[in-house]
C-alpha cells in the first residue's frame, strides 16, 4: 500500500497535531465511544456495519465502564480475543480518556499456546539484567532480548545526551543491515512534540511505513479530528516520519521509550526492511522490556552518583577542616590538590578583589580577575558552563585553560570568588549521516537522505559539569561561607577584647610610668647626697657602685619617661593639618646636628619632599625619632651619610630616611618597632628600645604604614606612608 500524500516540509514539524491526527494506520480499525454513555461517537472509515456491530455486541460494556482513566506511560488494556462474521479473529484493546472510551481491534494471528513472552522475560532475562556491571553491557543485554523478542532485523538502545542528540550504544544486527553502533543522530531527527509523546505513550509501531492513513470519522459522517490519540496503538503517525523510515531504508519500525527520574533518557529503537507487525502479547512484553531497562539504569546512574558524591563530600571535608584548623583565609585552598580534584579540573583560582591566586593550568591572572568581576556580576551563587565562549566576551583565546567554568560566590561585596578552569575538548561525532537538513529544488526542507556515516569534530567545549560537581561545589561554597562567617565574628571579638585590653594597658602604663618617675628621682637623689655628705667617709668601691646606682637610676628614669610618652601618644587627641615637610626636616638637620657638634653627617635632604596631612606634634617626634636613630647609627662610619626623600604609593605619601650605618638582618625586621626591641647592647649604641614603637604608634594612628629594609654594614632604611587628605 503506497501513501499517497502531499511531500512533507520539516518547517512545520513541530506545529503539526500528532496527538490529533483524526486518522489510523490501516493495519487495524477504531472505535470511539463516549466516556460515560458508551455510545459510539467514531470509527475508522470504510469498516463495515456489520463489523463495527458485531463487535459493539461482544464488548464488555461493564468492563468498558471500568476502565481507568489511562496515566502517561501506560498502554490500553487488552480485552482479548473477538469472532467477527467471516470467521476473522480480532485482538481487541481500550483504554479510557477523559472524553471517550477507544476500543482498537486488529486482526489475530493462530492462537499460541505457549508460555506468555512476558513471563520468558521476566524468567531468563530480568537475572541477567541485574548481573550486568556497566552500562554498554546492560544496553546490549536489552538490544539482544529486544531482538528476540520482536524479530526485526536491527535493534538499536540509545540515550540523548544534553543537547537532545541521540547516541548508539549498542546494536544487534541481521545480515543485510548497516551497523549504527557509536553513531550519533541529531536532535531535529525528533521534534520537541514528539520527545514529549515518547514520556506519555512509551510503545509505538509502524508495521508498513507506505501506508495510507485511513480517517476517522463520525456516525455522521463528519470528521473526527479533535480525539486524542496520544496512547492508542493504531494512531497514524506523521508523514515527516514515514518519509524519513523509507529515506534510511526502513518499512518496518518500533520504539520504546526509556524513562530515568520522570525524563527522556532514550530510546530502544527497532527496525525492519520489511513489513513487519506484533501481537499484543509481544508488545507488552517489550514494553515491560523497556520498563525494566529504564529501572536498571536509573538505580546504576543512582549507585554511581552516589558514590561520586560522597568521595566528592569527603575532600569537600578535607577541604574544609584544613581550613577550620588555619586562619581561614581561602587562598589557602590553592596550596592543596583537593581543589582541582573537587571539580576534576585543569586549575583552579581564588580571587579576592584584585588578588588572585591559583593552582594547575589558568589563564593569566588579569584574566582570571576580570572573569570573576562578570560571575559576581551575573548575580548567581554558582555558575557553570561546559561553552564559557557562549556567555563570556572574549572566551575564545582562553580555550586552552578556560573552555569550561564552574565558579561560586562567597561574598558579593568582596568579589569573593571560587573557579574551576576545564580546557576545550575536541570531540570527534560519528553522525548516521550529515546532521544537517537538506533543501529540494523547490526549497522545501526534507528529511534527511542519506544516513552514511559522516564525521565532524567539535571544539570549543570542555567536558561537561556532572550534578555531583555541581553539588560539591556548592556544598563547599556554604561551607567557606561558614567559615568566613565564623572568622569574621570571631575577628570582631578579638578586635573588641583587644581594644579593652590596649585601653587596660595603657591606663596602667601610663599610671605606672607616672608614679615610678618620683622614685627613679629619689633614688639618684640620694645617692648624690650619700656622696656629697659622706663622700669622705667612703671608700673608691662604695663610690664606684653608688655611681653605677646613679647611671641606673638615670637610665630607669630614661625607660620611665619613655614608656610614659608612649603612653601619652595612644592617649593624646590628633589635631591633624597640612604640615610642610620639608621645613620640619631642615628644623631637625640643625637641631640633630647642634646634639653632636664634633660629627660631621653629611645630611642630603632631597628636593620635594611633600605636604603631609597630620598631627605636626606627632609627625615631628616619628620624624626624629628616625633621623636620629640614622645618625646614631652610623656612628662609627668614617664618613656618615643620611638621606632624606619623598615617596608615595598607593594614594599615599611619606618619607623615606636612609643611612650607611650598621644595617640589620632582615630576618629581625619584624621585631624593630616593638616595644623595648634592641638589636644592639645599651654599651654599643644608647636608647631605650621604644623609639621606633613610638613612630609605629603615630603613624598606624594616622592610617599610614611603616616599614625597614637594611643589611648588616650597608647601611638601612626606614620610611612612612600617610593617607593623602581629601581636602588636598
Amino acid at each position: 500500500m503506497t501513501a499517497d500524500v502531499n511531500p512533507p516540509d520539516l518547517t512545520s514539524c513541530d506545529l503539526e497535531p500528532i496527538r490529533w491526527p483524526g486518522a489510523v494506520q490501516p493495519h487495524g480499525r477504531m472505535l470511539v465511544l463516549h466516556a460515560q454513555t458508551l455510545a459510539p461517537l467514531a470509527a475508522s472509515a470504510r469498516w463495515p456495519a456489520a463489523e463495527r456491530a458485531a463487535v459493539l455486541a461482544q464488548l464488555n460494556r461493564t468492563a468498558l465502564a471500568s476502565l481507568p482513566a489511562i496515566g502517561a506511560g501506560s498502554s490500553p488494556i487488552s480485552l482479548g480475543r473477538l469472532q467477527l462474521p467471516g470467521g476473522v479473529a480480532q485482538e481487541v484493546s481500550a483504554h479510557r480518556t477523559p472524553a471517550h472510551v477507544i476500543v482498537e481491534c486488529e486482526d489475530a494471528g493462530p492462537e499460541n499456546h505457549s508460555p506468555a513472552p512476558i513471563y520468558e522475560l521476566a524468567r531468563s532475562f530480568l537475572p541477567l539484567l541485574q548481573r550486568a556491571r556497566d552500562l554498554p553491557a546492560l544496553c546490549l543485554l536489552a538490544a539482544q532480548e529486544m531482538q528476540r523478542l520482536s524479530g526485526f532485523g536491527r535493534t538499536l538502545v540509545y540515550r540523548f545526551d544534553e543537547d537532545g542528540h541521540g547516541q548508539v550504544l549498542a546494536e544487534t544486527l541481521q545480515e543485510g543491515y548497516d551497523s549504527y553502533l557509536g553513531h550519533h543522530f541529531p536532535a531535529s531527527d525528533i521534534p520537541r512534540q514528539a520527545r514529549a509523546l515518547y514520556l506519555v505513550n512509551h510503545f509505538r509501531l509502524i508495521p508498513d511505513a507506505r501506508y495510507a492513513p485511513v480517517p476517522l470519522e463520525g456516525m455522521d459522517g463528519s470528521a473526527a479530528a479533535e480525539i486524542d490519540l496520544s496512547q492508542a496503538f493504531l494512531r497514524s503517525v506523521s508523514p515527516v516520519h514515514l518519509e524519513y523510515m523509507r529515506n534510511m531504508g526502513t518499512l518496518a519500525s518500533m520504539s520504546v521509550s526509556l524513562i530515568v527520574d520522570g525524563k527522556l533518557w532514550g530510546l530502544i529503537s527497532c527496525h525492519n526492511h520489511g513489513p513487519r507487525t506484533l501481537a499484543l502479547s509481544a508488545r507488552a512484553a517489550c514494553e515491560h522490556l523497556g520498563q525494566l531497562l529504564s529501572l536498571q539504569i536509573g538505580a546504576m546512574q543512582a549507585a554511581e552518583e552516589a558514590a561520586e558524591r560522597l568521595e566528592l563530600r569527603q575532600l569537600t571535608l578535607s577541604l574544609v577542616a584544613q581550613l577550620a584548623e588555619s586562619d581561614g583565609t581561602l587562598n589557602r585552598l590553592v596550596r592543596s590538590q583537593g581543589l582541582l580534584r573537587l571539580a576534576r579540573a585543569g586549575g583552579a583560582a581564588v580571587v579576592l578583589d584584585e588578588t588572585v591566586w591559583t593552582v594547575g593550568e589558568t589563564p593569566p591572572a588579569a584574566e582570571v580577575e576580570a572573569l570573576a568581576r562578570w560571575v559576581v556580576d551575573r548575580g548567581e551563587d554558582v555558575y557553570a558552563s561546559d561553552e564559557l565562549a557562549r556567555d563570556y566576551p572574549g572566551a575564545s583565546a582562553l580555550l586552552a585553560q578556560a573552555a569550561g567554568v564552574l565558579a561560586v560566590s562567597i561574598s558579593q561585596v568582596h568579589r569573593h570568588v571560587i573557579l574551576w578552569f576545564r580546557p576545550e575538548v575536541v570531540r570527534t561525532v560519528r553522525w548516521a549521516g550529515n546532521p544537517r537538513k537538506s533543501v529540494d529544488e523547490g526549497g522545501r526542507i526534507q528529511p534527511r537522505k542519506s544516513f552514511d556515516s559522516w564525521v565532524e569534530h567539535v571544539g570549543g567545549r570542555s567536558a561537561r559539569w556532572l550534578p555531583s560537581e555541581l553539588a560539591a561545589a556548592r556544598e563547599l561554597r556554604e561551607a567557606l561561607i561558614g567559615i568566613v562567617l565564623r572568622r569574621a565574628q570571631e575577628m570582631a571579638d578579638a578586635a573588641t577584647a583587644l581594644a579593652r585590653v590596649n585601653k587596660e594597658l595603657e591606663a596602667f602604663s601610663y599610671t605606672v610610668s607616672h608614679d615610678l618617675r618620683a622614685p627613679m628621682r629619689h633614688i639618684a637623689g640620694y645617692a648624690d647626697l650619700v656622696l656629697e655628705l659622706d663622700g669622705k667617709h667612703i671608700g673608691e668601691r662604695g663610690k664606684r657602685y653608688l655611681g653605677h646606682v646613679k647611671e641606673a637610676a638615670a637610665f630607669a628614669g630614661q625607660l620611665v619617661d619613655a614608656l610614659l610618652d608612649f603612653s601619652r601618644l595612644g592617649r593624646a587627641a590628633l589635631k591633624p593639618r597640612s604640615v610642610d615637610t620639608a621645613t620640619m626636616v631642615a628644623e631637625l638637620v640643625r637641631e640633630l646636628s647642634r646634639d653632636e657638634p664634633g660629627r660631621r653627617v653629611r645630611w642630603e635632604v632631597a628636593p620635594g619632599l611633600p605636604r603631609l596631612y597630620a598631627d605636626p606634634l606627632l609627625l615631628q617626634v616619628a620624624t626624629r625619632n628616625l633621623m636620629a636613630n640614622a645618625q646614631k647609627y652610623t656612628r662609627g662610619e668614617a664618613a656618615p651619610h643620611v638621606v632624606v626623600r619623598a615617596v608615595s604609593r598607593d594614594g599615599m605619601d611619606g618619607l623615606e630616611i636612609e643611612d650607611n650605618g650598621v644595617g640589620f638582618d632582615m630576618k629581625y625586621a619584624a621585631k624593630l618597632f616593638g616595644v623595648f626591641q634592641r638589636l644592639h647592647t645599651a654599651e654599643e649604641f644608647e636608647g631605650t628600645g621604644i623609639g621606633l614603637a613610638n613612630v609605629k604608634r603615630i603613624v598606624e594612628r594616622h592610617g599610614g604604614e611603616v616599614w625597614a629594609r637594611g643589611e648588616p654594614q650597608r647601611g638601612a632604611s626606614f620610611g612612612f606612608l600617610l593617607p593623602r587628605s581629601s581636602k588636598d
